[in-house]
């Protein structure tokens, strides 16, 4: 039963402000169990050396334990091992591809985001359009926060992208996009098209596959594991084709002092020594992960959403925004004019460790015409006594605020 799931969580069992911990800000970065802990543990306690270029015992276990572990990653998207890039995570991925791609793009080109896209999954496009001229288009979103999907198609129509990047799921508000249409919408035009996989990698295990996406970015810490690590999948002969994005070691090829050849990809892209802790406690969460039904998961966490949102909805005031249908299990709320930051911090004091402000998603809260909202984002590890405990809080915080 995932409720028993919990327990493997050490850090759920702290009390803050000698209140228990009721942790809802998965968004942010999840909790890691026991196991991914121990696995990181274990490689500097027995098993630390550097990877590929020993010849020693203990580098040639480690780096097979590493390279074992891509394997595993390249399992779970259903991709192929040289497809995958282990990098710091998705915004490094997203600077690598923005980076990348610009010596294909020129000032007739359009590059297609979202509203509701990351800072991350902005500002690289931006430098990339203002050093190429390409222009940055949005597909249209609603004034609740939701994506249009029949306008969209019909915008990508319109405007023939050479670049369709969007994320699987939202952040801020946790919708739900069906990014498999956008990308089929794209295809006439030749259209490069990048998912940030960020929010979707744990609650909806993507077949990449079946997402038949170029590139998809993720980031370990927001699935159970360690943070400064995760990671870009990318068509191989896609990623042949990106020009080295930085360099020393392990990357290279030959090199001389009248010039230098590079690997091919993956390892173009992987230049000095890695996050190999980050990437063996990554392999130990995947382990977890993959030890999970996936459909007993999305049920179960499917389940505490519209417990929360039922319960939100008996609070006079509560205003929820995004799409509430096609949801990761994330609730972003403002309250009458009360600030969000006022909310959460109240809501602290009781143990309840909830995300305010824009989320890194300032376009949208503009859009929105909000300056920020509270966050609740839920993960399996949470419970429905969790909730009632928040509810509670939040109902107290309220009265407090309206004093």
């Amino acid at each position: 039963m995932i409720e028993q799931l919990r327990k493997d969580f050490p850090l759920l069992q702290n009390l803050v402000d000698e209140q228990p911990l009721c942790y809802f800000d998965s968004a942010a970065t999840t909790q890691k169990p026991q196991v991914v802990i121990d696995a990181v543990n274990q490689f500097y306690h027995q098993e630390n050396a550097n990877v590929h270029r020993g010849a020693h015992t203990l580098s040639a276990q480690a780096t097979a334990k590493y390279e074992a572990i891509r394997d595993k990653l390249a399992q779970y998207l259903n991709v192929q091992r040289n497809e995958v890039v282990w990098t710091k995570g998705a915004t490094d991925s997203l600077n690598l591809l923005a980076y990348g791609l610009t010596n294909t793009l020129g000032e007739d080109d359009v590059i297609v985001l979202s509203p509701l896209e990351h800072h991350a999954n902005i500002v690289p496009w931006q430098q990339a359009a203002e050093k190429t001229g390409a222009k940055i288009a949005l597909l249209p979103v609603s004034q609740e926060g939701v994506l249009n999907q029949s306008a969209a198609i019909e915008f990508i129509r319109h405007t023939k992208p050479k670049v369709l990047s969007v994320c699987h799921a939202s952040n801020a508000l946790g919708n739900i996009h069906d990014v498999k249409q956008l990308i089929e919408a794209s295809k006439p035009y030749g259209t490069i098209t990048v998912v940030d996989g960020a929010q979707s990698f744990m609650h909806l295990r993507p077949d990449l596959k079946a997402l038949d996406c170029d590139f998809f970015v993720f980031s370990a810490h927001k699935a159970l594991g360690p943070t400064g690590v995760g990671g870009l999948y990318g068509r191989y002969e896609m990623l042949n084709n990106l020009p080295v994005y930085q360099t020393g070691g392990e990357m290279i090829d030959t090199v001389s002092f009248t010039g230098t050849t590079f690997r091919t990809a993956p390892e173009k892209f992987e230049p000095g020594t890695p996050n190999i802790s980050g990437v063996i406690g990554f392999g130990a969460a995947l382990d977890y992960l993959t030890s999970i039904d996936k459909n007993e998961l999305l049920t179960f966490e499917h389940s505490l959403y519209q417990y929360l949102l039922t319960q939100l909805g008996q609070i006079d005031g509560i205003k929820i925004w995004g799409d509430t249908q096609n949801n990761i299990g994330v609730v972003s709320f403002t309250y009458k004019n009360e600030h969000h930051f006022d909310i959460a911090t109240l809501l602290n004091s009781y143990g309840i460790a909830v995300r305010s402000g824009h989320h890194c998603t300032q376009p949208l809260m503009a859009h929105l015409s909000i300056t920020g909202t509270v966050r609740v984002s839920l993960a399996f590890y949470n419970n429905q006594q969790d909730i009632d405990a928040f509810i509670t809080a939040l109902i107290e915080t309220i009265e407090m605020l309206e004093e």
